[in-house]
């Protein structure tokens, strides 16, 4: 066939016409196309112009994987307050209250705690104390009808001497009791009943809850004489230690603050809670608060590492245990001393873990920048 001119033309512009249709609509259905991410490839953030704060990228809750393989935040662990007999350097009891996470069992958990090891030895160290239980001692605890059935492993045999028996059975009834199911305890020791331990410390039969840290006023008090608790701060300045003191008096508030007034009987186990040189005038109760007049030298009590903080809630604490006194006042000379809070009320516990580790604290820190 044969093509004119004219029309080889026409056919070649239109060949051109076609490919510049087919180019524009390529790219115009590239320009609308969403581009979709790559399931495997997360898309890159546009760049911020100052970088976040650490915080913005840590988790608030920790994060753990589900069975699914999906993260999911955890469950924050549950606790329970209970309390833990420790001892201090000198062999005194400090009952301290810990938290443990809330579970079936807490009065074994509890126990757990006095025993020594590396974990419980530093907790215990923090609060300027010791364990009273020896490394590796088994518990097998059984609570019935307020009796508590305890058998300990035979590494409590090893104890180095009687008092360090004694400690370890006053502790452990101590703790116990402490739970209102229990008020009674009956020792086993590596499942066997004993009459007493290696250095005499008796074993046999039930023990109820008794006094704590038993001391005499006098060396003639005879046991048939009343007693009373006192609190004195430890001299690690750390925790408040109760102490049973055998009296001869009558075991009211009077005879508790004068025998606190006269300090603990060791020269170097515990600190006085007046300053040296300071007396007691007089105690009186009003409207359930128990005003205590001291002589001149009681203000120097701020002189104290802690600003006399312990020392206040010792005299808190002795004072507030008998019945109708909710609160104390401090006078001096008879004029009202300020202790920066008014009235002293009553503290929730003697020892709290948290607290003692936060005042220490506060107390070194206050004295590297005096």
């Amino acid at each position: 066939m044969n093509i004119s001119h004219d029309q080889r033309r026409i056919y070649w512009l239109a060949l051109a016409l076609l490919a510049a249709a087919v180019a524009v609509a390529g790219a115009w259905t590239l320009w609308l196309k969403p581009v979709s991410a790559d399931a495997n490839t997360a898309p890159t953030p546009p760049a911020a112009a100052e970088p976040l704060p650490a915080e913005t990228y840590a988790p608030s809750v920790p994060v753990t994987p589900s069975p699914e393989g999906v993260a999911t935040a955890a469950e924050p662990v549950k606790k329970a307050s209970t309390i833990v007999y420790y001892q201090d350097n000198y062999g005194y009891l400090v009952p301290v209250m810990c938290s443990v996470p809330m579970a079936d069992g807490i009065a074994k958990a509890t126990l757990s705690m006095m025993v020594q090891s590396p974990d419980n030895d530093m907790q215990a160290a923090r609060l300027g104390l010791r364990t009273v239980l020896p490394e590796n001692t088994s518990i097998d605890l059984d609570i019935s009808g307020g009796l508590a059935r305890i058998d300990l492993g035979k590494e409590v045999l090893s104890m180095p001497d009687a008092a360090a028996e004694a400690n370890l059975v006053d502790a452990v009834v101590q703790t116990l009791t402490e739970f209102d199911t229990v008020d009674r305890v009956e020792f086993l020791i590596g499942g066997q009943k004993l009459d007493k331990l290696p250095h005499g410390t008796a074993v046999k039969g039930t023990f109820t809850r008794g006094d704590i840290n038993v001391e005499s006023a006098e060396p003639t008090v005879g046991v048939s004489d009343q007693s009373v608790m006192l609190y004195f701060p430890a001299d690690s300045g750390s925790v408040i230690v109760p102490v049973t003191r055998m009296v001869r008096s009558g075991a009211d508030i009077n005879t508790a603050v004068m025998e606190l007034a006269k300090g603990p009987a060791g020269d170097e186990m515990l600190e006085s809670v007046v300053p040296a040189g300071c007396g007691l005038i007089d105690v009186k109760v009003e409207d359930g608060v128990a005003k205590l007049n001291f002589t001149g030298e009681f203000v120097d009590l701020v002189q104290n590492s802690d600003g006399g903080r312990l020392a206040l809630k010792a005299l808190v604490l002795t004072c507030t245990q008998f019945e109708g006194v909710k609160s104390v006042e401090i006078y001096v000379d008879g004029q009202k001393y300020d202790a920066s809070q008014g009235e002293l009320g009553v503290p929730s516990f003697m020892n709290i873990a948290d607290n003692i580790v936060y005042d220490y604290i506060q107390t070194q820190a206050n004295a590297l920048f005096e």
